[in-house]
């Protein structure tokens, strides 16, 4: 509103009635953009009529001053719902896409949606236009019976669950009631126009959440037509976003993230969910899960629960493993294995054949002391009960989440959305290009039909992408291998002739500065392939024009999930499973490329090697992702502001605002799905070497979740909210590497641990009773004699050495099978895969105990499930009795029928519950 005092002044002096300057308050209200007020100008000449233009003006100015945060058109009751914008173009489309916004403006208020658009000289940077978008009653009502929206006819007289004595204990984690829980239960029923007096609408303006209204008004903007061209009607906004007829179209924000609305505005859920979860400081606390569902939309609220509840579980898994490393670090000193390696007249007294060819000169075994210890930290007893533990605890965790994901259909009301909305609802670009017609079986309409044939074109160019980049990704990692293989001989050769390195090497040995080199450059790979492959997926998937959104989003998450899957776990896989398992024995050893000598285990194990190179990998992608997802955001609005005629937020309206934001895109949150899932890989498939991957995961979550929700509270635009009943297919991945890891890891302990060649050596070749262990370096070695080198692989400099060792199981070269593999090598192998079959087994067993013993909807959902069926049965049948009470009239035999009939109807719904 205008200065009181200022409006009496110009009233005494311009001898305007209170009845005008109402009068002019409402034309204030009204669409006044420069041209017309320019006219005005030059029409008006009176001095009285000067005056009533400059109130005009001044209070127009005062109430845009006061209403910046405005989410209401120009009359502060219609409420904005979408907003579009555009900048002249002044290219040669410009007519063309001028005309197509005409015809797409006009159609969308053909269908009942009101427009009202926003100059672009009133704009903050002075050339952009914004069309705001309000979806009235009329429209609401439609379009929600359409999309089986479901509303509110009953509270629920179902209690919430009660707290537990732990709950108590938990007090400081949960937040206050009135944010946690931040609407009443109610009994739902799909929204009908024609039973509207069922439903609780106290309010036309606010029965429908904003998040419903603008699901609505994107379906609407979806599949709105622009025009006829080349033959085929266009339509769909999205086919202008991307021909920039409109450059951004999006949902407003409900506020300020940093202070609450001021009336009229309603209040600011963005404002209390800055405050109540987008904050680090509050990253203890319990996440306000319906806030978010009625914000954002179901489909975005069931990622942060499931992000949350996995965080839940790994903080389980989590102290178990560092339980482990803890035990691990006390029996380090105490390590038989690195006693012996570290005694000089053990170690100190065993020539270890060369690493190398030529260059590299023989060592002795207590150089590797160090290493010997740190690898006992991963490598101990402790794993093979850790590797056990993850196998039961990731069948808990999938368990568990199916009985969380019903509890959160049955809350949300999602228990029949996939049979009533997903498979109905078609992609706009679908029904564009497609020129056939097909009868569908359920629904008996004629719907767009795409033929196999005019597929398969694509499907075979997209398999031969997905083939061809996976097979690039093979080929670096074997790149990355020969440059380990080609630098060691330098890191060899550097380290034993350069004397200042000498007190280096007790802990930075050529293999690990090869392994730790290696493991960077490696990661550094990963990355630039991820960022190519990311961008060709998306295009490819859109060319093979998915029917579905749901189709659309499992055909490309199978091509990102395979590609990064082989991206991220390759290298892990080769130190696993490949290096040091096929490298030979001196004088007779393989060779990559007939070149490249292979790959020699540090005479500990490959596992802290495997340690390593999952430490890099996993931790430089949590630290790169979230600072990414941090940083990028915030510098683009940034920048946007910096562009802007002012540099300040809080001088420009509520759209401008928004449209300076960075949009979170429709693949924002399967990007994030994929993050969170290739960190599940890195905790399941390879956490015997790793007994602290849980624990770096947990870290990490914690973070993600305040970072996830910082960034689209506070940096991306508001998202259209959109339904989902579960996290889809990517549960059936997180199936599939539960299983798989039972297998990698019964492989990494029997493989690349050293733990079953310790047992067989404890229990069948150990002589010392009271030191059972003593001895077992010796015996793990086998003897090499030094004249049997060929000339190319002996060291230049003659050594006064007879024999030297090398880790394998070997007759040594007094024997008549000299170099063949002896009966302990057999043993220790046979020992390996009955591990192996009896990890699995015993593992799956308990698998299965606990998926059968595990509901997947817990007895308690279950029975709400079916009293709120039969209740919401209950309130139609009353409704329609009433109604037919009505329309009956006075004919009581009539009435009587109809009520035993809807009688019949209530008590065979009620029996089949």
């Amino acid at each position: 509103m205008g200065d009181p005092n200022l409006l009496e002044v110009l009233a005494e002096e311009g001898k305007i009635a209170h009845k005008d300057i109402d009068y002019s308050f409402q034309m204030s209200e009204q669409s006044l953009s420069s041209r017309e007020t320019s006219f005005l100008i030059n029409e008006e000449t009176m001095p009285a009529k000067r005056y009533n233009l400059f109130l005009r003006r001044r209070l127009m100015f005062q109430r845009n001053q006061q209403s910046k945060d405005s989410i209401f058109f120009r009359d502060g009751i219609r409420q904005i719902d979408f907003v579009l914008s555009y900048v002249d173009d002044i290219k040669k489309d410009s007519e063309l896409k001028a005309e197509r916004r005409k015809e797409f403006e006009k159609n969308l208020r053909k269908t009942g949606l009101e427009l009202e658009i926003e100059d672009k000289r009133d704009s903050e940077d002075g050339r952009t236009y914004f069309v705001k978008i309000h979806a009235p009653w009329e429209v609401l009502v439609t379009y929600a019976e359409v999309l089986g929206i479901k509303m509110p006819i009953k509270e629920s007289d179902i209690p919430r669950p009660k707290h537990t004595p732990i709950s108590y204990v938990l007090g400081p984690v949960r937040l206050p009631q009135n944010v946690k829980y931040p609407h009443p239960e109610y009994f739902t029923a799909q929204f009908s126009r024609h039973r509207q007096e069922l439903f609780l609408i106290e309010d036309q303006a606010t029965f429908f959440p904003s998040s419903s209204r603008n699901r609505i008004v994107y379906y609407i903007l979806s599949r709105c037509p622009f025009g006829i061209e080349d033959g085929k009607k266009r339509f769909g906004i999205e086919r202008l976003l991307t021909s920039n007829t409109y450059s951004s179209a999006y949902p407003l924000h409900d506020g300020q993230y940093w202070k609450p609305s001021e009336p009229p505005n309603p209040a600011n859920e963005r404002y209390i969910l800055r405050k109540n979860w987008a904050r680090f400081s509050y990253f203890y606390k319990e996440q306000p899960l319906d806030l978010i569902k009625n914000y954002y939309g179901e489909k975005i609220g069931i990622y942060f629960v499931f992000l949350g509840y996995y965080t839940e579980m790994l903080f389980f898994a989590a102290i178990v493993g560092l339980a482990c490393f803890i035990y691990g670090l006390l029996s380090m000193e105490h390590n038989a294995c690195s006693i012996e390696i570290c005694d000089p007249e053990i170690g100190g007294q065993m020539i270890m054949c060369p690493l190398c060819d030529q260059v590299c000169d023989y060592w002795r075994l207590n150089s590797t002391c160090l290493a010997s210890k740190f690898s006992h930290l991963f490598d101990n007893e402790s794993t093979v009960f850790f590797a056990i533990f993850m196998g039961i605890w990731v069948t808990l965790f999938l368990e568990f989440w199916k009985q969380r994901q019903a509890r959160l259909e049955y809350e949300w009301d999602l228990v029949d959305f996939e049979e009533e909305q997903q498979q109905l609802q078609l992609r706009p670009e679908f029904e564009a290009m497609c020129k056939h017609r097909k009868l569908n079986a359920v629904t008996k309409e004629m719907e767009p039909y795409m033929p196999l044939y005019t597929r398969i074109p694509w499907y075979f160019f997209s398999g031969a992408t997905v083939t061809l980049w996976m097979s690039l990704v093979v080929t670096s990692m074997v790149a990355v291998i020969v440059y380990r293989l080609s630098v060691f001989a330098t890191f060899a050769s550097f380290m034993e002739s350069d004397a200042s390195l000498k007190q280096v090497k007790s802990f930075l040995t050529p293999q690990i500065a090869t392994s730790l080199t290696g493991s960077c450059l490696n990661f550094i790979v990963i990355l630039i392939l991820n960022f190519f492959y990311e961008r060709i997926s998306a295009w490819i998937t859109k060319m093979e024009i998915p029917r579905t959104y749901q189709e659309y989003e499992s055909s490309l998450t199978l091509k990102m999930f395979l590609f990064q899957f082989v991206n991220f776990y390759s290298a892990c896989f080769y130190v696993a499973f490949f290096k040091g398992k096929f490298v030979g024995y001196p004088g007779r050893y393989t060779y990559l490329f007939n070149e490249w000598r292979g790959e020699e285990c540090d005479p500990g194990g490959c596992l802290i090697e495997l340690t390593t190179q999952l430490t890099i990998i996993m931790t430089g992608k949590q630290i790169f992702g979230n600072v990414k997802e941090a940083i990028y955001p915030l510098a683009l609005n940034w920048w946007r502001r910096r562009k802007a005629r002012t540099n300040s937020e809080k001088l420009y309206s509520r759209w401008e605002q928004d449209h300076d934001l960075e949009s979170f895109g429709p693949l924002g949150l399967f990007y994030e799905y994929l993050e969170t899932v290739i960190q599940f890989g890195f905790v399941t498939l390879f956490v015997a070497s790793f007994p602290l991957a849980p624990l770096l995961a947990l870290i990490n979550n914690i973070v993600e979740i305040r970072v996830d929700a910082w960034k689209l509270t506070t940096q991306y635009r508001r998202t259209v909210a959109s339904k989902a009943h579960s996290i889809g297919v990517w549960q059936d991945i997180l199936y599939g590497m539960a299983v798989l890891s039972v297998a990698t890891n019964a492989f990494i302990v029997a493989f690349t641990s050293d733990i079953i060649p310790r047992l067989v050596y404890y229990y069948a070749y150990s002589t010392n009773a009271t030191q059972p262990m003593r001895g077992y370096v010796n015996n793990s070695l086998s003897v090499f004699l030094i004249a049997d080198f060929p000339n190319h692989t002996a060291p230049s400099e003659t050594r006064d050495f007879i024999t030297c060792r090398y880790r394998d199981y070997r007759h040594p070269p007094d024997d008549e099978n000299k170099y063949f593999h002896n009966m302990q090598f057999w043993h220790v192998l046979a020992a390996k895969m009955t591990f192996i079959i009896v990890m699995e087994h015993v593992v799956f067993l308990v698998k299965f105990l606990l998926a059968w013993m595990i509901p997947d909807v817990p007895k308690d959902v279950v029975e709400r499930i079916k009293r709120e069926k039969l209740m919401t049965i209950k309130i139609l049948h009353d409704f329609e009795l009433n109604k037919l009470k009505e329309n009956l009239g006075i004919n009581s035999d009539e009435l009587a029928k109809h009520v035993m009939i809807e009688e019949n109807k209530a008590q065979l719904a009620k029996s089949t519950i």
